[in-house]
Order: C-alpha cells, then structure tokens, then sequence
C-alpha cells in the first residue's frame, strides 16, 4: 500500500508552482512538510467488484466481509429509502500536546449539523463534471466543518484545493505517485485529487456509486480538520519516534480517525447527498478492499479492512466526534 500518512520533514520554503489544471480555493503560505502527504488514496489491493450491468456492485467479498457490510446496513441505514477569542486548537507554545488528541475540544462539540449537501451527477469520463462533483462537496464540508468548530470556539479556516488533471507537483511532492490519486498536505494546507486518477484507483468503480468519490474527499478533507484541531501535531511527534511498531500505530489512528470523521459528515448528509442503502454499500465495499491486512508489519499504517471499514461506519452510525476519538482507544481496534 502507498503509505498515506507522512509527518512533515524540517525545514521548510516556498511552494512550488500551481500546475496546470489544478485550481486552489484561496491562497495561503505554506509551512513545512516534504515529500508524500496525509491521507494518500492508495488503490485497490484485491480485485474490483463485480458489477452487473447497471453498474451496481454485485460484490467479491469474502463470506466474513459479506456478512460484515450486512451487519452495517442493518445498523446504519435501516428504514432508509432508495434514492480563539477563539481557542488555541489544542497547541501549546508551538510543541504537540497529548490532549490535543486524546481529549481534544472538537469531541465535545456534538453531531455535525448537517449542511443541506446535494451531490451533483458525475458523467463517466468527464472530468468537468468530476470537478464540479468535487467542489460542491468541499463546499459542503466547508460549511459543516466551520460551523463545527465554531461550537468549540475553535478557529478554522478551510483547505486549498488542487483537482488535477495533470501531473504536478506539490509542497509534499509531486503526484501522482504510484497508485495514489489524493493526498493531503499540511505544508500549504491544500488536499490534492486526480479528476481522473480517482476513478482509476478505485478500480474503474462507476462514477453513478459517487458514495465511493464522496468518501475519498471527505477522508481528506478529514486530515485537514486534524490538522487544524492540533490533532496532528501530537502525531508528527509519534511519527518520529524510532520505534516502528510505535509509528505504525500512530500511522493507523490518524487514518482510522479520518475515516470516522468522514463517515460523520456522510452520516449528517444521508438524507439530501443522499446515501441510500446502495450507495452505502458501494462505499463499504471500496473500503473494505483498502485494508492493509496482507502488509508486513512494518507497512500496516491504515488498518485493517475490517477496521478501515469499521471507523467510517462507526462515524456514520453515530454522528457524533466523540465516537471519532481513535487516540484513547484500545489497540484492538485499531491493528
């Protein structure tokens, strides 16, 4: 698996240029992060999903995965239709604190209020469109994420965008990179997606299941409410610590976090995205085909696919931060 999540190097500087076909809502300096990124949408390890014609997924689970996506729409989407003045954000003095992570004010805040989200069409092939699909949903996250933080008196301010269409290159390094097609990166707190890219990692899935692209956005945008938290402060400083089965685990909860975090602002939009029952179980399905279960230890940075599927569902289910708070909770589940 493409690793995801990478802490920033020091040292810092200007960011390289915009490239062509990417399109960056705002402007802000960057900080310092070097190459990779958070949150990198790494393709498919096993083989797609079988679709029928129409394009819905008829699956490639196993009998446990299947029975696991069951046991989760029954929970999730049982009844639904078809269709500082502000805070310091958990930083002190510029150094990672503990309980920016694990008792962090955002957990406090309650159920996201949901932001009206409609999700335009995606045509196959067209990256207009895809954009489009795009930056309505950022739009909606925007809404969500700073009335948000608003509640926590917690300062906020929303991620650049780079949706690409061709090769380019970021403050964290250039993209795409193998397999990858989205990544977030603190160093000038912009998430980048391939217009195209996108589709092909997720195994050519049909762009009419857009529960699967809804997903790759929110995740990354998830690392950037993290970040803006000071929830990844405290990771950086996980990360650097020599001990691989120490950043492994760190690597994973901030990933499981960002998993739960997208599944609340999917859990918030059900009802106008909307996320009927198969749009839910196109999304369970992808994600249960990104864990990392086959990796060697020293690779297993996102989770399982029982957990990875697990954590967004969970998120979903509750819509709730709290239930998002991946930093106090057992090592059981989070491998």
């Amino acid at each position: 698996m493409v690793r995801q999540y990478l802490p920033p190097p020091p040292g810092g500087g200007a960011a390289p240029p915009r490239p062509a076909g990417g399109a960056f809502a705002g402007a802000r300096g960057p900080t310092s992060l070097g190459h990779g990124g958070y949150g990198q949408y790494a393709a498919l390890r096993r083989r797609g999903p079988r679709r029928t014609t129409g394009g819905t997924v008829a699956g490639a689970l196993g009998s446990l995965a299947a029975m696991f996506v069951i046991a989760i729409l029954g929970i999730a989407v049982l009844g639904q239709g078809d269709r500082q003045a502000t805070g310091d954000n958990g930083r002190s003095g510029g150094e990672a604190s503990r309980s920016a992570a694990t008792a962090n004010k955002l957990y406090n805040t309650g159920a996201l209020t949901p932001a009206g989200c409609r999700a335009p069409q995606i045509a196959a092939g067209d990256d207009v469109s895809m954009r489009r699909f795009m930056e309505v949903l950022t739009g909606c996250l925007d809404v969500s994420w700073q009335r948000q933080f608003a509640k926590g008196d917690l300062r906020f301010t929303p991620p650049d965008r780079v949706f690409w269409s061709e090769p380019g290159r970021s403050p964290c390094g250039s993209y795409p990179q193998p397999g990858a097609a989205a990544f977030y990166c603190p160093a000038n707190n912009a998430m980048y997606v391939g217009l195209a890219h996108v589709v092909e990692t997720a195994g050519d899935e049909p762009v009419s299941n857009y529960a699967v692209y809804a997903r790759v956005i929110s995740h990354e945008y998830s690392h950037h409410v993290q970040e803006e938290a000071g929830i990844l402060a405290y990771g950086h400083e996980l990360l650097e610590q020599r001990d691989v089965a120490s950043r492994t685990d760190a690597s994973r909860r901030i990933e499981l976090q960002a998993q739960c975090f997208a599944g609340v602002f999917l859990g918030a939009e059900r009802s106008t995205l909307p996320m009927t029952a198969r749009q839910y179980l196109a999304m369970i399905t992808d994600v249960l085909g990104r864990g990392d279960d086959e990796q060697p230890p020293d690779e297993r940075d996102h989770g399982s696919s029982r957990h990875y599927a697990g954590w967004v569902e969970k998120g979903f289910r509750n819509r709730v931060l709290s239930a998002c708070n991946t930093w106090t909770a057992p090592a059981s589940t989070v491998s």
